[in-house]
């Protein structure tokens, strides 16, 4: 055998498990990568989710704008504080805001700014999941009365 042939058959030799080590190093890198992507799909997720009650947080507060605005001659039987007692004018509003948003803590705040002009402030707390950050939105509105 030629020496150059010996060569080779030695670089043979040591070259055996390579392809094995490369297989090891992809599978490895894949499994990151799968990894990553669970944890992407848990973020969007609960992001969505979020979105969808600050959704629904709008559409109460906008809904019980309209309905202030309607009822004008009892605008001050709408003003609520947090976890207190709801008069007749806002509890079905109360209660079907809480049905959309599970354990929301709410309070109406209604403020004159002058002789026609009331500022209505609504505050919508939640928390999505247990032990998790609490969610606050707050929407600001002002109804006149015609002059």
């Amino acid at each position: 055998m030629t020496p150059s042939r010996q060569r080779a058959r030695r670089a043979r030799g040591q070259q055996r498990g390579i392809a094995m080590l490369e297989a090891i190093i992809a599978i490895l890198i894949l499994a990151i990568g799968l990894l990553g992507t669970v944890g992407l799909q848990a973020r969007s997720y609960s992001a969505l989710s979020d979105a969808s009650m600050r959704a629904e947080a709008t559409i109460a507060g906008e809904r019980l704008f309209g309905i202030m605005s309607n009822d004008l001659p009892n605008l001050a039987s709408y003003a609520l504080a947090e976890n207190g007692t709801a008069g007749p004018a806002v509890a079905p509003w109360l209660a079907d805001t809480r049905a959309q948003i599970p354990g929301a803590i709410v309070s109406v705040r209604l403020v004159p700014q002058n002789a026609t002009t009331t500022m209505v402030e609504i505050s919508i707390r939640w928390t999505r999941k247990t032990g998790g950050a609490e969610n606050r939105h707050v929407l600001t509105s002002y109804i006149a009365r015609a002059s």
